[in-house]
């Protein structure tokens, strides 16, 4: 009889000298699979093809850092500068990701959900879809998050997002739906609001049949590192509780880099 205190898991497995991830021995996956890979067999449960593994290795890259400026980076250099230790620095900016700040992942894979059962249940064009599905979010007064951004007029990691996934055979339903919804917010709001990089990790998870509630892992996963180097150089370069300026700041760093 089991206790109640009793539970399951399907996880991982622990046993003396064998660890099993998703029915993988550890060590034996060790070396022989990418980071990015784990990543999604833990999330996902399933081994990805090398094509998958691809892909969402370079969605982790183009998050991994935006510049001192965004909330996250700021929050995590204001904790760093008052004494705090790496984890209270590194949870500050974590927790800063939100709604309108690495959150905009798990708004738009709903987006294109809701989208994707307009189609179903009311057989509908992807425009026809599309058009009603923001047409009733403009009368709610709810933007479409993933769309338009505060730098850059053509933001070039969706552009290359969206080319890999091409080359790969990944780009399919969704990143249609995503250029849809481009054009037709520029119709409807009369200026140019082009796919962001969150908007381009969302198409690419809803083709992966990722779940829109651990969408924004994707964006904390790969923003970690930035957030841990920009910790490091405030403890190390800046005063300590310092006024930060979320705008004047200089780049010292190396110029441009051939690949």
């Amino acid at each position: 009889m089991m206790s109640d205190l009793h539970w399951k898991t399907g996880i991982s497995r622990v046993k003396p000298n064998k660890i099993m991830l998703r029915g993988y021995p550890l060590d034996k996956i060790m070396g022989e699979i990418s980071f990015s890979q784990a990543i999604y067999l833990v999330l996902k449960g399933e081994m990805p093809s090398p094509e998958i593994g691809r892909l969402v290795d370079a969605i982790f890259v183009s998050s991994i850092d935006h510049g001192a400026g965004p909330p996250s980076a700021l929050a995590a250099r204001t904790v760093a500068s008052t004494g705090s230790e790496l984890n209270s620095s590194l949870a500050a900016g974590i927790l800063a990701v939100s709604r309108y700040h690495g959150g905009a992942i798990e708004e738009a894979m709903k987006m294109f959900h809701c989208i994707n059962d307009r189609m179903n249940s009311g057989k509908k064009d992807l425009p026809e879809a599309v058009r009603g599905e923001l047409e009733e979010m403009r009368s709610r007064k709810k933007r479409a998050s993933g769309f338009g951004h505060r730098v850059h007029t053509q933001d070039p990691r969706t552009a290359r997002l969206f080319g890999l996934a091409r080359e790969l055979n990944l780009a399919g339903h969704y990143v249609n739906m995503a250029l849809e919804v481009e054009k037709e917010l520029e119709k409807q709001t009369g200026k140019a609001l082009p796919i962001n990089v969150d908007g381009a990790i969302a198409a690419l998870l809803c083709g992966l049949d990722i779940p829109p509630e651990i969408g924004n892992a994707f964006f904390m996963i790969a923003r970690t590192p930035g957030l841990v180097a920009q910790i490091h150089e405030e403890k190390n370069r800046m005063r300590p509780m310092r006024k930060i300026h979320p705008e004047d700041i200089e780049y010292d760093g190396p110029g441009e880099r051939k690949v």
